[in-house]
C-alpha cells in the first residue's frame, strides 16, 4: 500500500480473486482485481448547512480544473424550459466548485464559444467568480447546430492552460452530432483522450446513446440520460461533487506477464463494464499500461484473462503481476500497490473445476451488458424473436446476480413471465426514454454478493 505526503491523497490497495488451480492441459487463467483507494477525504463532503463544501481541505491546493460544456443548439429551445434547466444546472455545478479550482463555461453549437471567463483563460473559483459565472449564464441562448468535437477541442485548450493534475469536463447535449462527421468526433476524442476525463449527459430523448456513451468511454468518464430536463440541476450537482472528490489523476493498471503468456483481455467490470484491452500502451518489454483515469475514495473491479503455456501436474507459475502505477512528469513512475495472478496445475478435479465466485459473477455481468445491447439492436431492426431471446437472457442474468436496478429497467421494455428461466414477452409500446435509459445504463454492474 502506498504512502503519500499529503493526508488528503488516497492510498491504494490491490486484491486478487481467482481459482489458481488448473487441470492438466488447461491454459486460461482468470482473475478479478479489486482496486481500492481510501483517505482522499473529499467525496460527498457537505457543509453543516447541507450545502456542498466549497473550500479545500487543509493542505490541499487548487489541484483541479473543470470545463462545463453546455449544448446551446437550436433544439435546446424546444421546449424553452430545457435551456432554462440547463442554465440552472450549470449554476448548481458552479456552486459546487471548491475554492481554488480553475474553471470555465463553454457554449456548444456547430462551433464552441467561451461563456466565462473568456479570452482563453480559466477563472479561479471563489465567491466573486462564482457569482460572475452565474451572471454570465444569462448569455446562454439556443441557436445553431451541433459539433461536439469542437466543444471538446476548446475544453482541451482551456484545461491545458492550467498547472493542475486533475482535469475534467462535463458535457451536456440534447441532440445528434449532425454538424461534423463521425470521423471528426473520433479525431477529437483521440486528441483529448488521456488529457482530461469527461462525464457526458444526454437530456431529453432526441440524442444518440452510442454517441454519448462513446464520448464518456473514450474520456474515462460516466454517461447517463436525464430524460426530464427538470432533473439536470441535481445530476450536475452530483457530477461536480464526484469531480471534486478526485485526488489522483492518470493512474494506470500495469500488467506484467512472463515470456509465453498471452493477454486475452483486460476490462473494468465494476462499477461499469469498460473494455480496456485495446487501450494498452507498452511500458517495457514485458509490461503494458491500461488507463484508469482519476481516483478519489472509491473501489473498482477489473477482469484480467491470460493464456499461459501448457504445463504438467504439480507445476506452478506466476501468470501475471498487476500494479497500480502513478507516472511522474520526469518520466519515472511510482508503484502504488500490486497483486499477483498465479497458475497451479493439479489432478484434483474438485480444486480445478471450482469457479471463483467473483470471476463467475462478473462474467455474468459482462454478458448482461452485452445481451441488453444486442437485444435492443434486434428490437430496433425488427428481429423480435432475437430481441425476446436476448432480453430474456438479460432478465435471467439480472435476477441471478441481484442487479435490481437493471431488472427494473428491463421490466419497462419486456413483460417478465419467469425471471428464473428468462421467459419474457416484448412490450408492444415502449417509451423512448425507457429504452434509452436501459441502453445507456446497460453497462452498470453490481458488486459480487458477500
Amino acid at each position: 500500500m502506498a504512502n503519500f505526503s499529503k493526508s488528503t491523497v488516497p492510498q491504494f490497495s490491490v486484491e486478487v480473486y481467482q481459482n489458481e488451480y488448473l487441470p492438466e492441459g488447461d491454459r486460461e487463467v482468470n482473475a478479478i482485481v479489486t482496486v481500492t483507494s481510501t483517505g482522499g477525504g473529499t467525496t460527498g463532503r457537505r457543509s453543516l448547512t447541507g450545502a456542498p463544501a466549497a473550500t479545500a481541505l487543509p493542505g490541499q491546493g487548487p489541484n483541479a480544473a473543470v470545463v462545463i460544456m453546455v449544448d446551446c443548439s437550436g433544439s435546446m429551445d424546444y421546449p424553452p424550459t430545457k435551456m432554462r434547466n440547463a442554465r440552472d444546472a450549470t449554476s448548481a455545478a458552479i456552486d459546487t466548485l471548491r475554492d481554488g479550482v480553475a474553471f470555465a463555461v463553454v457554449a456548444g453549437t456547430h462551433v464552441a464559444k467561451e461563456v466565462y471567463p473568456g479570452n482563453g483563460a480559466l477563472a479561479v473559483a471563489d465567491a466573486a467568480t462564482r457569482a460572475e459565472a452565474k451572471n454570465a449564464l444569462r448569455r446562454l441562448s439556443a441557436g445553431g447546430g451541433t459539433a461536439i468535437g469542437t466543444w471538446l477541442g476548446l475544453a482541451d485548450r482551456l484545461l491545458a492552460s492550467a498547472d493542475v493534475s486533475i482535469r475534467h469536463g462535463i458535457l451536456l447535449t440534447d441532440g445528434r452530432n449532425e454538424h461534423e462527421t463521425p470521423e471528426d468526433l473520433k479525431a477529437a476524442l483521440d486528441a483529448c483522450a488521456g488529457r482530461f476525463t469527461c462525464d457526458a449527459r444526454g437530456v431529453g430523448t432526441d440524442w444518440v446513446v452510442k454517441e454519448v456513451t462513446g464520448i464518456a468511454s473514450a474520456m474515462l468518464g460516466t454517461a447517463d440520460i436525464v430524460a426530464d430536463p427538470a432533473g439536470l440541476a441535481a445530476d450536475f450537482t452530483e457530477m461536480m461533487e464526484n469531480a471534486m472528490g478526485k485526488e489522483v489523476a492518470d493512474v494506470a493498471l500495469r500488467l506484467w506477464t512472463p515470456v509465453g503468456v498471452e493477454i486475452k483481455f483486460v476490462k473494468q467490470v465494476a462499477p461499469t463494464v469498460e473494455e480496456l484491452t485495446e487501450r494498452r500502451t507498452q511500458a517495457n518489454t514485458r509490461a503494458g499500461d491500461y488507463p484508469t483515469g482519476s481516483w478519489g475514495d472509491e473501489s473498482r473491479d477489473y477482469h484480467v484473462c491470460v493464456q499461459v503455456p501448457e504445463a504438467g501436474v504439480g507445476q506452478e507459475m506466476l501468470a501475471a503481476r498487476v500494479s497500480l502505477i502513478l507516472p511522474a512528469a520526469d518520466g519515472t513512475s511510482q508503484v502504488l500497490s500490486q497483486g499477483l495472478v498465479r497458475a497451479v496445475w493439479t489432478d484434483d478435479m474438485v480444486a480445478s473445476t471450482s469457479i471463483n465466485p467473483q470471476v463467475a459473477h462478473y462474467t455474468g455481468q459482462a454478458e448482461l451488458a452485452q445481451v441488453i445491447q444486442q437485444g435492443l439492436e434486434a428490437r430496433k431492426s425488427g428481429d423480435f424473436d432475437g430481441a425476446t431471446a436476448k432480453l430474456g437472457r438479460a432478465v435471467q442474468l439480472a435476477a441471478d446476480s441481484g442487479n435490481a436496478d437493471t431488472a427494473k429497467l428491463l421490466s419497462k421494455v419486456v413483460d417478465v413471465v419467469d425471471a428464473a428461466t428468462g421467459t419474457v414477452r416484448l412490450k408492444a409500446k415502449v417509451a423512448d426514454a425507457d429504452e434509452m435509459t436501459l441502453e445507456t445504463r446497460s453497462t452498470k454492474t453490481v458488486r459480487v454478493k458477500k
